[in-house]
């Protein structure tokens, strides 16, 4: 064999594949007060090729010296460690022994110790109040971080079985991936053993240690379920158990094999950094997305823990029975749960439309795909440090869209029998995007390889650009950006296309850079008066398209009559203001389309219209402040009559999307300095204050109550803010809290957001939730965050990692309007970048420049003015 040395380990993007693990024997002893815990593994290392080393991840982990040795199968020799080297910067551990290791099986032992960590990673350490303040443990792997709890080979595809003993003190409640087998008391701890899991990776391993209630049920097919949560709050737990249960039979039926596991918990944990996490059988979730309080909870709320739940639960068969080779592949897991968390809600909520809804992640995933600082679905992963920043809305949500489109094209059918097809085949391993692509080309013979590659490993997305001339549909393809440059891209279209009623439609591969399409079959449709076309039927496809003149204005006119379908008004009105920003239609089209919504009915839509509305008054803030009082009493004007119908009350049997809508509506209407909405809504805040049970201020409405509240804040009258602050402090329902930090800072008034973002930083706030207080900043202060940012950076850098502190950088630079804004962003990352926040410095930057972009390009439409006099006088 060739001569090894410890060198040639280090600065590797994977794993040596010489030795992988075939079984854990783990136990661990987490000590609740000192926030430690040691442990010990015995792993069954099987060995293929000669080898005096063995390499593992393991980071921030403490090794007794003699506490690593290694026994052949069949032997009573021992071999001893002579050297162990810890690689922090690699997060390894390079074990060199003075002999080559047998070829075959044998068992490595481990002695280890740590800390319970308040990073929301690894091993950690989550605090919540019962008689006092106390520590519960709590385990967050993915994607790479069970090296932090024990030394292990932490990549997903080496697939192990795990045997998991705690030893944890004797009153509290243990739990793990599988049910408990036997606990042994001894006096003040007691010793639980785990079954064995099945074959597995080693981010879906976990463990849980606190004092919880939990509520139960089972499945017809007898699989026990149980939702755990603090102390006196089980009941909150009920409705995500109903959906857990009907999820895990509805899975059941749709991949054609039976959920895995003899059991499913799900537990509901006061500090977490994502939404939830999937680990296999024992399924963590934010406060937020896992409970429910049938009178203080919102219908957002709840609509949240379904598609959450359902999420999660998909995971169970697409992630955790077949699991992705690489984090390359992550899409696969993502983008894919998240399609068929939809599918499930539309199963059992079939009154929500989420498929209308579902549009809105296509829309987020549009948005970060079209910067030129996006990236492909399928990202080559170096180096452990650029795997978070991929949990996006490339990986979550363009991944699902995509994944949509594939469905709609190939049929629902041939789609779930392929996809059962290879869950079958890979079952227990892992598998590649092309493993995918393989199963559903067999299924439906269609060219899906061909037709996938474009949207999976290349980044971005087309516009089709149409224009209608002698009777034919002249289309050309280009890749759509926001700032207005040309891409290179180009993309095997599935193109659908209906004219002027939804009974013909047309679909067809669109290969080329151009081609002509011949409506010769839609001869008599022409003729009429109302004569429209409507391309991306549906917008089941992942691609915006640009009408010349003639069909945008017959488009406008359709939706003005209510003739398109919701998913179809949601489309038009998401397209064009895409290609306003971009500089390819004019703002002044844009806003005369927005007048053609005013009766529209559909929740999704018109919750779309109030969004792109208020991110046009933002930018106009800068680019027409002179225009503003016009804009505003035309969008005033646009939303009042939708919020008189409603009402601030709920109507008996009005159903969800009212609920819905009425907020958002509010809301709008309080941030535009609606007098009305702002009076009535502080006339009843004042009252809930006084009483919280008051049915005055029922929980869809409170956010807009809120926001009204802070438009009357400021640094002389701060009485506002310090009501939102007493109720923070007097509940416990973190969807309540949620409300509150999210308008905390949308005061216009600079004193007050200031204070709002100080506060953050307080022990008042969890980690977890600092970024709603700044999503909710006013569009008015974006600067002053911005300020607040780079003065409290290095703290802010020290004590947040991951997703979170990705979030404080694209939160708070992405809304800046001006390139001198965009000059600093840059220039202060400049000595402050690393790997984990590179790509998101990037994107953010870009943001900047395109908004600027956008204002520019608003200041020369000549007339701008003339329209918004028109549009402001014509209601």
């Amino acid at each position: 064999m060739a001569e090894q040395s410890a060198e040639q380990f280090k600065g590797q993007a994977r794993l040596p594949r010489f030795a992988a693990p075939r079984r854990y024997d783990l136990r661990l002893t987490p000590d609740l007060d000192a926030c430690v815990f040691s442990g010990s593994a015995v792993v069954s290392v099987d060995v293929t090729a000669p080898t005096r080393f063995l390499v593992l991840n393991a980071a921030d982990l403490e090794f007794a010296s003699g506490g690593v040795h290694f026994t052949p199968q069949g032997t009573d020799q021992v071999l001893h460690a002579v050297e162990v080297t810890n690689v922090p910067e690699d997060e390894i551990l390079i074990i060199r022994f003075n002999e080559v290791l047998p070829l075959g099986e044998g068992a490595l032992t481990i002695v280890f110790k740590g800390t319970l960590n308040d990073k929301m990673n690894g091993f950690y350490r989550s605090v919540y109040e019962l008689n006092g303040e106390k520590n519960m443990a709590v385990t967050q792997f993915e994607p790479a971080d069970a090296r932090r709890c024990f030394p292990c080979w932490d990549e997903p595809s080496f697939k192990a079985v795990f045997k998991i003993t705690l030893e944890v003190p004797s009153e509290t409640v243990a739990l793990s991936n599988m049910p408990v087998v036997e606990e042994k008391v001894n006096g003040t701890t007691k010793v639980v053993y785990f079954e064995e899991t099945p074959i597995m990776s080693t981010y879906l391993v976990a463990v849980i240690v606190g004092l919880f209630d939990h509520v139960e049920a089972f499945t017809s097919d007898g699989t026990r379920v149980r939702v755990y949560t603090q102390v006196g709050k089980s009941a909150q737990g009920k409705f995500a158990l109903e959906v857990a249960v009907k999820t895990l039979i509805l899975f059941k039926e749709y991949f054609a094999v039976p959920y895995p596991l003899p059991k499913m918990d799900m537990i509901a944990i006061p500090d977490f950094a994502s939404g939830a996490m999937e680990n296999y059988g024992l399924v963590t979730y934010r406060e937020t997305a896992l409970l429910f309080d049938e009178r203080h909870s919102a219908a957002a709320n709840k609509q949240r823990v379904a598609v959450v739940v359902a999420h999660e639960l998909a995971h169970q068969w697409f992630g955790n029975l077949v699991t992705m080779e690489w984090w390359t592949h992550l899409w696969l897991n993502e983008g894919f749960a998240t399609w068929v968390s939809y599918l499930a809600a539309d199963n059992f909520f079939p009154e929500w439309n989420v498929w209308t809804q579902f549009l809105e992640e296509s829309t987020t995933g549009f948005k970060l795909d079209a910067l030129a600082g996006s990236h492909p679905i399928e990202v080559d992963v170096n180096h452990v440090d650029e795997i978070d920043e991929i949990f996006d809305a490339i990986s979550y949500r363009k991944g699902a869209s995509v994944i949509r489109m594939l469905q709609s094209y190939l049929g629902a059918e041939t789609f779930q029998k392929s996809l059962a097809a290879y869950i079958k085949r890979f079952a227990y391993s892992n598998a590649k995007t092309e493993d995918l692509w393989a199963a559903l080309e067999e299924g439906s013979g269609e060219p899906v390889k061909t037709l996938m590659h474009s949207w999976t490993k290349q980044q971005g997305y087309p516009v089709v650009n149409m224009r209608l001339k002698d009777g034919k549909l002249e289309m050309e393809q280009t890749q759509f950006l926001s700032s207005g440059s040309e891409g290179v891209g180009q993309w095997v279209i599935p193109i659908t296309l209906c004219c002027c009623s939804y009974s013909r439609q047309e679909k067809f591969l669109f290969h080329g850079k151009q081609e002509d399409f011949n409506l010769s079959g839609l001869v008599e449709c022409q003729k009429k008066d109302d004569f429209w076309i409507k391309l991306n039927v549906n917008q089941t496809g992942f691609y915006r398209v640009n009408y010349d003149e003639e069909l945008a204005s017959r488009l406008r006119y359709a939706v003005e009559s209510n003739i398109l379908s919701a998913a179809d008004r949601y489309g038009v009105l998401d397209d064009t203001y895409a290609l306003c920003m971009a500089g390819k239609q004019k703002l002044v089209s844009l806003l005369h389309l927005i007048a053609a919504y005013k009766n529209e009915t559909e929740y999704t839509v018109l919750a779309h219209a109030i969004t792109t509305s208020l991110s046009i008054f933002e930018m106009m803030a800068v680019a027409a402040p002179e225009e503003l009082s016009r804009l505003k009493k035309f969008l005033i004007d646009f939303l009042e009559p939708f919020a008189q119908r409603l009402g601030w009350d709920a109507k008996s049997g009005e159903g969800h999307l009212n609920a819905l809508l009425r907020g958002t509506l509010l809301t709008a209407l309080a941030e535009l300095g609606h007098e009305a909405t702002i009076n009535e809504a502080v006339r009843r805040f004042n009252i809930f204050l006084e009483d919280r049970e008051t049915s005055l201020l029922p929980p869809d409405v409170r956010k807009a109550a809120y926001v009204a509240l802070m438009q009357t804040a400021n640094k002389s009258n701060r009485s506002g803010y310090e009501s939102l602050l007493k109720i923070y402090r007097e509940t416990d329902l973190s969807q309540e809290k949620v409300r509150v930090l999210g308008s905390l800072a949308s005061s216009p008034d600079p004193d007050v957001v200031r204070d709002a973002l100080d506060f953050i930083l307080s022990p008042e706030v969890r980690n977890q939730d600092s970024i709603f207080v700044l999503r909710g900043v006013s569009a008015a202060a974006h600067e002053v965050a911005w300020t607040w940012l780079k003065e409290k950076w290095d703290y802010i850098s020290n004590t947040f990692s991951g997703t979170l502190l990705t979030y404080f950088i694209s939160v708070t630079v992405s809304p800046l309007f001006t390139d001198e804004k965009g000059d600093d962003a840059e220039e202060f990352f400049k000595s402050r970048t690393k790997a984990s926040i590179a790509r998101t410095v990037r994107q953010s930057i870009e943001r900047v420049r395109i908004s600027a972009k956008w204002v520019k390009s608003t200041r020369s439409e000549a007339n701008l003015g003339n329209v918004l006099k028109e549009l402001a006088h014509k209601n």
